[in-house]
Order: structure tokens, then sequence, then C-alpha cells
């Protein structure tokens, strides 16, 4: 599979494996969908979020960085910087 490289890939590409992880239906979902009140995601769910941005990302994921995630928007924009960070 091709590395996504805008914003509107990653984001499709985090949905369908956030869905499929969390069995959630992504039809809907937005940048604006929240993590834990729209999705129900628990601290569980969070720590399987953060294992996969890390193996998505192929970084490590700061705590402080997974603490001030709150929308899936939140999500994708920590993808597009680390991703920044790799590449630079």
């Amino acid at each position: 599979m091709p590395t996504p490289q805008t914003q509107q890939e990653v984001f499709s590409l985090l949905v369908a494996k956030m869905a499929e992880m969390f069995e959630f239906d992504a039809a809907g979902i937005t940048m604006q969908t929240h993590l834990f009140t729209d999705l129900d995601l628990d601290s569980i769910d969070a720590i399987d979020l953060a294992v996969q941005l890390q193996e998505f990302t192929g970084r490590k994921v700061a705590e402080e960085s997974l603490r001030e995630l709150r929308t899936v928007g939140d999500v994708v924009d920590l993808v597009m910087a680390l991703r920044v960070e790799k590449i630079g």
C-alpha cells in the first residue's frame, strides 16, 4: 500500500483503521469527531490507538502528544507532524 501523502489520505486511512479497531461505522466521521464523547473510546482504546500510531508512523509518540488528542483531526495532525519529522 502506498504511503498516504495528503491530509485527506491520512484521514481516510486512519478512519478506516480506527473503524476496524473500535468497531464503529466510519460514515459520518469528520475531522471534528471527538474521540471520547462521539466514538466512546476509553483509556484502553487510547492505548491501542497509541500503539497503532507508532506502527503507522514508525516513530515513538510522546505521551504529552497523546494526552492532547481530542478529535480525529488531532490524530491526523499528529500523524502529519510525525511524518514531517521522519522525512526532515
